[in-house]
């Protein structure tokens, strides 16, 4: 494979969490990247977001600012590949975990997501890798695809969003400065019972960006 040097990782991150940090850090790491944008989609399309655009950009920027190659910024496209076109980039490595590579064909254009960008894929201890294979099998450039391992950490967004909404820590899920600004803002601890099944429900792609 040849070096990859700018890498994109996109997602909601309502908020993100130190599981968001290490996939970059070790994509980082693995892949020699000299710059990595990380990318905060504004709307969502899969996905309720409970807190503003302006204000995850805030949590992303002090979650990602231990990372000196990443590049935090808003992203307006609700789709990878929409994203990918406007920015124009040479053959960069686009960051997602396994579980996203195993919905890969639900993607808008996935070929052209592929034509677009190479994927470098997280997987973890105990991952199926036969399920994997068969994804592969079913691309057009298979070639494309890498995967590099990462410890999983049990922690997504959802799941922070409850802690507080329940009173709980979050110390340890977050970065100190993202909880110090969750707190500082009040963000989570009103939750909406309707909306449980959207804001606070099981979200399988959790921390990745629209498709």
């Amino acid at each position: 494979m040849a070096a990859v040097r700018v890498g994109v990782l996109g997602g909601a991150f309502d908020p993100p969490h130190v599981g968001h940090v290490e996939l970059a850090r070790r994509g980082v790491e693995h892949y020699g990247l000299d710059r990595l944008l990380v990318r905060v989609v504004e709307h969502p399309g899969h996905k309720e977001v409970a807190t503003a655009p302006q204000i995850r950009l805030v949590l992303a920027e002090l979650a990602f600012g231990s990372i000196d190659e990443a590049e935090v910024s808003l992203d307006p496209y609700a789709r990878t590949v929409d994203s990918l076109e406007a920015l124009g980039l040479d053959d960069p490595l686009f960051l997602i975990g396994a579980d996203e590579l195993a919905s890969f064909s639900t993607w808008k254009d996935p070929e052209r997501v592929l034509a677009l960008a190479r994927l470098g894929v997280a997987t973890r201890p105990g991952v199926d890798q036969p399920a994997l294979d068969a994804v592969l099998a079913r691309l057009g450039r298979p070639d494309r695809v890498s995967f590099f391992e990462l410890e999983p950490l049990p922690v997504s967004s959802s799941g922070i969003r409850s802690r507080v909404a329940a009173g709980e820590s979050i110390a340890g899920f977050v970065a100190p400065a993202v909880e110090a600004e969750i707190d500082r803002l009040g963000l989570y601890r009103v939750v909406d019972p309707a909306r449980v099944g959207g804001m606070l429900g099981r979200h399988p792609d959790e921390g990745t960006r629209p498709t």
